[in-house]
């Protein structure tokens, strides 16, 4: 009995160490060939859209849910990942680590409204909101899964 208690402890602390090392969300997905995010503009040309595998740095997350957020590109750019069908969300404390997606990468044009829903999700004020007043052009990705590193 005592070896059978030893084993089961000795598996859980494995699968509690490798939970503290990688976090999965939505579809199980791996890393193997995931390309950085900053070549995703050049990979996709003049593409609208295109399927990825994306390896990147969490610039900011959603603070009311963690219903998306935004990796770095180059040049300050931003690149937003939302999760399919709202179906998954991430923790709202990855800011500034790594993060592997799979989806589909998409380039829209962000209506005034939207941008500033996430806005208030990300936190800013009532003045930084009000002075968004044009639509924007952007790269965003759909990721049907994520790995948070």
């Amino acid at each position: 009995m005592k070896k059978v208690m030893m084993l089961m402890l000795l598996a859980l602390g494995t699968l509690i160490a490798e939970a503290q090392t990688e976090n999965h969300f939505g579809k199980e997905i791996t890393e193997s060939k995931a390309i950085k995010a900053s070549t995703l503009p050049k990979q996709m040309g003049d593409k609208k859209e295109m399927a990825a595998k994306v390896s990147g740095e969490v610039e900011s997350v959603c603070q009311v849910k963690g219903c998306w957020m935004t990796v770095k590109l180059d040049n300050g750019e931003t690149m937003r990942v939302m999760f399919k069908d709202y179906g998954f969300f991430v923790p709202k404390d990855i800011t500034g680590k790594t993060v592997v997606f799979e989806g589909q990468a998409q380039k829209k044009t962000i209506p005034v409204e939207h941008l500033q829903h996430y806005a208030k999700d990300a936190g800013q004020s009532q003045e930084e909101i009000a002075k968004i007043t044009e639509p924007k052009d952007e790269l965003t990705f759909v990721a049907d899964g994520v790995i948070v590193k």
